[in-house]
């Protein structure tokens, strides 16, 4: 599980809340308890996002903070492991069992 700093910040449309040291993760919403859901679901969409392209998490950095925050809590991030199931069909199977049957071509020599 990696911790992150979420904060959120009361403006007269709503709350802006974003993920500090994780960027790129923010969100807006017209109420509290929407706009922190929606983060929690932002911060895994970004997390996912960058597993799916190769890329590293961001550290979590328990110092990160910003002055004009009106309110800073941990946000959680669990990470699990999942198997991606995929259908193949059968001939795209059998196509490939054949051509592993075939014997390589023996080699020329110059």
């Amino acid at each position: 599980m990696l911790t992150y700093k979420a904060m959120y910040k009361f403006i007269d449309d709503g709350v802006h809340a974003e993920v500090l040291d994780f960027p790129g993760t923010f969100t807006f919403s017209e109420d509290f308890q929407e706009a922190r859901r929606l983060l929690a679901s932002a911060l895994i969409d970004m997390a996912e996002t960058n597993m799916m392209q190769g890329k590293p998490l961001p550290q979590p950095d328990p110092l990160c903070t910003d002055p004009e925050a009106d309110l800073e809590e941990p946000i959680y991030l669990l990470l699990t492991t999942t198997y991606r199931v995929r259908v193949v069909p059968e001939k795209v199977i059998l196509s490939h069992e054949a051509a592993r049957s075939v014997a390589p071509p023996e080699p020329t020599w110059l």
